[in-house]
């Protein structure tokens, strides 16, 4: 499942909705005791509230609701067993205290259809870094609410709660923590809501199916942070396989009211043919790498966000390396809007966000050498939504219409509108390429049979794939790079022919002006 973020080779190589407010939030501030590496965050705006929940779980019921099952902490393996010797459509009630399996690795929770686990004031479920998964099966509608799951040992890729991906289920006042792998996997018309996914080792939740898409899924009111503390990337160069939530071929999802900070590596990202992304009223903080990754997908509105001190360590690496790119805190890799793909907006439109002191700003990006059938497609073998016959991306079917089009993912119908930016060199402590917008492609150079070669690509983002910037707010020093990263211009230039980009937006060098 792993994608790397990009490939290129230069020159020289071969509907808006209204949404009602999220509860179990407030308006507070931040813990600042993140290593000094890192960002450390602020308060939060006062019109924005934060799902403070880690520190404040809500608590379970203290008595057993009337038809329960008790589960008996004292008991080991008292949990499946109840569940095994119980019909569908059961209430399970655990008791307080550390509640644990049999300690065998594949010893698990197999729920059935309609389960409801209600945890009590300190009820947890504990793997003892011996059990690999808490719950799994593939029963539908299955409901865990108010009970702390931890210290689970699954392996990479795969996750703790609901380990099938099982359809239906609500993970609600829950805390997920400290476990291998991914917090929780998901499937179709999943509800994590009120919950706190924190410091799993690889994602706090992975939506992921193997077979099929998700579609109608809903992550709201959320705390996710400190997860990756496995750094997989490290562990695996490339890998695409981190993030506090990774989404992949995802069919309609609402993030919401999330407050997504400290994570190493991406706070979220969507990855390969998700589609109708509503991203919105999201506190996305001092994460390592960018805020949001939206990569070889379709369709999606970002309103309403604040994006503040992400991309400090993974963007600061980059550049002490001497790498050039301008890798931004919301990069949007090869993923546009596509009207013959059903969802509720036909673009991608990112409006009335404040993306305030991260390591750089947007970047659009689109890869020459990444389209169907080609080596650099990273994507697991996938190919567009467009295409569902993959054999027919080869030469030399791909070099005329339709499939020349349809055969790549493309960076198109991005509007970007009505963002304030601001950026203050020296909050992020940094002289040079943290200070960039920008829309580019690599000069195409393979394999033999691609008709993507040369510039062709580079001047499609850059010029006729209908991508705007209008109506913003900088305040700072802004940069912006077109068509290459060797191309930086001033806001003058960035505004004038032949680019004509953010028309109607005011700038001023100053953070605070």
């Amino acid at each position: 499942m792993g994608i790397k973020r990009r490939y290129w080779a230069w020159a020289a190589a071969p509907l808006a909705l209204a949404l009602p407010a999220v509860t179990g939030c407030e308006s507070t501030g931040t813990d600042t005791s993140t290593a000094d590496a890192r960002a450390k965050p602020t308060a939060a705006p006062s019109s924005t509230p934060v799902a403070r929940v880690c520190a404040k779980p809500a608590a379970g019921p203290v008595k057993a609701p009337a038809g329960a099952v008790t589960v008996d902490p004292a008991v080991v393996g008292d949990l499946a067993a109840k569940t095994r010797n119980n019909p569908p459509n059961t209430t399970f009630w655990l008791r307080p205290g550390k509640h644990r399996l049999d300690p065998d690795r594949y010893a698990q929770v197999i729920p059935k259809q309609g389960n409801r686990y209600l945890g009590a004031p300190g009820a947890v479920l504990d793997g003892r870094k011996t059990n690999q998964y808490a719950f799994g099966g593939s029963a539908r509608d299955v409901t865990i609410r108010h009970l702390t799951v931890q210290r689970f040992v699954a392996p990479h890729d795969e996750g703790v709660v609901n380990h099938d991906s099982a359809d239906g289920w609500v993970i609600e006042h829950a805390t997920i923590q400290n476990n291998s792998g991914a917090g929780l996997m998901a499937g179709a018309r999943q509800r994590v809501r009120a919950s706190c996914l924190r410091g799993n080792g690889q994602y706090g939740m992975n939506a992921y199916k193997a077979t099929g898409r998700i579609s109608g899924l809903v992550v709201e009111g959320n705390e996710i942070t400190g997860n990756n503390t496995g750094d997989w990337e490290r562990r695996r160069k490339g890998c695409g396989c981190t993030g506090g939530v990774k989404f992949w071929a995802v069919n309609g999802a609402d993030v919401r009211g999330n407050w997504v900070h400290g994570n190493r590596g991406t706070g979220l990202w969507a990855d390969t043919n998700n589609n109708d992304f509503r991203i919105e009223n999201n506190v996305v903080e001092a994460n390592d790498g960018a805020a949001l990754i939206y990569e070889t997908s379709y369709n999606a509105v970002i309103r309403n966000n604040t994006i503040r001190r992400n991309n400090w360590v993974e963007g600061r690496r980059q550049a002490d390396r001497g790498d050039n790119f301008p890798f931004a805190t919301v990069y949007l890799s090869e993923s546009g809007g596509e009207p013959r793909i059903r969802a509720r907006t036909d673009k991608i439109e990112v409006y009335r966000n404040v993306l305030e002191d991260n390591w750089s700003g947007i970047t659009l990006w689109e890869n020459a050498d990444r389209f169907c059938n080609s080596p650099a497609n990273t994507s697991s073998g996938d190919c567009t939504l467009l295409v569902r016959d993959t054999d027919r991306c080869a030469n030399p079917a791909i070099a005329e219409p339709p499939l020349y089009a349809d055969c790549r993912w493309k960076t198109q119908r991005v509007d970007i509108h009505d963002n304030r930016f601001v950026l203050d060199k020296s909050v992020v402590k940094c002289t040079a390429k943290c200070d960039r917008m920008a829309v580019l492609a690599n000069y195409g150079t393979y394999p033999d049979w691609s008709p993507y070669k040369g510039k062709r690509v580079a001047e499609a983002i850059t010029h006729e794939q209908h991508n705007r910037w209008h109506d913003n707010v900088y305040r700072g020093p802004w940069k912006f790079v077109v068509q290459d990263p060797s191309q930086v211009l001033d806001p003058g230039h960035w505004q004038g022919p032949p680019y004509q980009q953010d028309a109607g937006s005011t700038f001023a060098e100053r953070a605070g002006g």
